[in-house]
């Protein structure tokens, strides 16, 4: 099991990177997070929901993800609340009190899954959530040494040094843990260096005889590591300016969901991506894309608010293209109605009526992977589209209405304007596939170079994790660990 020190100390990488490493030296390998709370989500090839950063991990090992993996995934709905998925389907909506209460039934969840898991698998590499080392969260504690304890799994810590504090970090973390939990960290791994490894010697030195537990190796820090972020948006970009063929604009929402979903119009050279926080003007740019969202009324109302509306309308004066995806797709209909509550409050809201479209929220989800083909060049036999669709409205297009693309089931999806300005789809992953990326970017005004798909730039992109992995961590030691837990578990091969 790998855990933090922190929130975002590596994680979620160093688990992709084992999987990829493991699946290298041979071993049948699965990733596992028993809690995970992220907006990010991915839909499975059986129809249930994920955390991405499991998704993106069963990639490193080359294996299908499935609900095992992740069978706890919070999905904030407020600062208090949040949706819980169990086993990859959406059971209710819980207050943080009442879920605090729910861990005992949350625990056999994990535990089942894992189990399956173990089952299959030589080897299962844990994620855990956050910092083991939180108090008040400790008691039935299903995300760190909780699960660790119940499970039997022996621990690596791993801190990012790139903040500051790494040895404050890791010596505090291990001294708020009990004595068995202490036991149980076979190790460390330091994160995210830069400069001259000999100037962090002594450290590492001290380290080791402080805690008497060997550092497992340093990471240098990856510069522009293009891997899916299951929570902050990544939106550093490196293109030369004279190159830039379209400027694309997307408004960053409360409780934005999936922005995964602009990964590779980021990584792509002739495209400059501006992700506007809130409090500030769209600027001017050639295409607004409104995001998926998990409170689609609420976050609507923050876009009046800060009257992003109005410079979507003044955007559209000048001849501009806006797309939305979800949520955001949604928000560009007419009305929006959510009878039963579903995002919280039950009530109605008006759109921003560029779509000839009325929404209504209900209490099942969809979730799908979709295929089928663009219809914006007016053809039954556009370019084929790839996605997936992660959502709880139903939206109803008004007779005569063209659609977005149509789908391999032999339905319609999504919304285009009378004027071929506005267009709206359910589908998340749209940009995913080369030709449906271009295609849309012609759409918006742009003739751009054609792309790498997006599971190629994935792969990429793992196998440099995998190899800085390989090239910086003490393996040996690292299989020794494996081997004997797989002895201990009588699963030795």
């Amino acid at each position: 099991m790998i855990q933090g020190t922190t929130t975002d100390a590596g994680k979620s990488l160093l688990v992709a990177g084992f999987c990829r490493c493991l699946k290298r030296l041979g071993y049948k390998v699965a990733p596992f997070k028993p809690q995970n709370m992220a907006l990010n989500s991915a839909v499975t090839p059986d129809g249930g929901e994920i955390g991405r950063a499991q998704a993106l991990q069963a990639q490193a090992a080359g294996v299908i993800p499935n609900v095992d993996m992740n069978p706890i995934l919070l999905k904030p709905s407020s600062d208090t609340g949040a949706q819980v998925i169990i086993h990859g389907k959406a059971i209710s909506n819980m207050q943080a009190k009442a879920y605090h209460d729910y861990k005992k039934v949350a625990m056999q969840a994990v535990l089942e899954s894992h189990q399956r898991l173990t089952n299959q698998y030589q080897v299962v590499m844990v994620e855990g959530a956050g910092s083991p080392a939180e108090i008040n969260l400790r008691e039935g504690d299903v995300a760190n040494m909780g699960f660790a304890e119940a499970a039997d799994c022996p621990v690596i810590i791993v801190a990012d040094i790139d903040k500051g504090g790494v040895f404050a970090h890791l010596v505090g973390t291990l001294e708020l843990l009990s004595a068995s939990e202490q036991n149980r960290v076979v190790g460390f791994v330091i994160n995210k260096f830069r400069g001259d490894i000999a100037l962090l010697q002594s450290g590492l030195d001290w380290l080791e005889e402080r805690t008497n537990k060997p550092v497992l190796g340093v990471l240098p820090y990856l510069m522009d590591l293009q891997l899916a972020e299951e929570d902050a948006i990544q939106a550093n970009q490196h293109i030369d300016k004279n190159n830039v063929r379209l400027r694309i604009a997307v408004p960053v929402f409360s409780r934005i969901s999936n922005h995964t979903d602009f990964d590779m119009l980021r990584a792509h050279p002739q495209l400059e991506l501006t992700f506007v926080p809130q409090g500030k003007s769209i600027p001017g740019c050639d295409l607004i894309i409104l995001p998926g969202s998990k409170h689609v009324r609420d976050d609507l109302a923050l876009l009046k608010q800060h009257r992003w509306d109005h410079d979507i309308a003044k955007h559209l004066r000048y001849g501009g293209k806006v797309l939305g995806i979800c949520g955001g797709y949604q928000m560009l209909g007419n009305t929006i109605h959510d009878p039963l509550g579903i995002e919280g409050k039950a009530g109605f809201s008006e759109g921003l009526g560029y779509l000839n479209i009325n929404t209504e929220l209900q209490a099942e989800k969809q979730l799908t992977h979709s295929t089928g083909h663009l219809l914006l060049d007016n053809s039954q036999q556009g370019v084929v589209i790839e996605g997936y669709q992660i959502h709880v409205g139903a939206s109803i297009r008004e007779p005569d209405t063209k659609a977005f693309c149509t789908l391999n089931n032999g339905k319609l999806d999504g919304c285009m304007s009378a004027d071929n300005q506005v267009a709206g789809s359910y589908l998340h992953g749209l940009f995913d596939s080369p030709e449906a990326l271009q295609h849309i970017l012609s759409w918006a005004g742009a003739d751009t170079d054609k792309a790498q798909t997006y599971a190629q730039q994935q792969e990429h992109e793992l196998d440099r994790l995998a190899d800085a992995c390989e090239a910086h961590l003490d393996w040996s030691k690292i299989t020794n660990f494996i081997t004997s837990q797989m002895s201990k578990n009588n699963r030795y091969e």
